[in-house]
């Protein structure tokens, strides 16, 4: 009785053993190659750098649409700066003078 007790630890230790690695297999061979694997893990790294790329990018420009926002409300200087470059502002008491280049001006 006793030898076959030893007999047969060995033969179910073989098998769980063998078991054990094709489990082992399966797993690595899913991780690998699975859609959900390790190359996809690898492709959402990369989607988060370019949108972590992208919205520092959006935060510096609202950082300077803020600092226009301040001072657009802060002072009359900012809206007159304004209203000169985008609408062409001229006070009552300024001269405006606007002069074509010199090959329009033969045409």
């Amino acid at each position: 009785m006793t030898k076959r007790a030893a007999n047969s630890n060995p033969v179910s230790l073989r098998l769980l053993l063998i078991g054990l690695i094709a489990l082992l297999v399966v797993l690595q061979i899913r991780l690998w190659f699975s859609e959900d694997g390790y190359r996809e893990v690898v492709r959402l790294e990369d989607e988060v750098a370019v949108q972590q790329h992208q919205n520092q990018q959006l935060a510096e420009r609202n950082a300077r649409l803020e600092a226009e926002v301040e001072d657009l409300k802060s002072g009359f200087s900012a809206v007159e700066e304004r209203a000169r470059a985008d609408l062409g502002m001229v006070e009552d008491d300024e001269s405006f003078f606007l002069f074509a280049p010199e090959a329009a001006a033969s045409q």
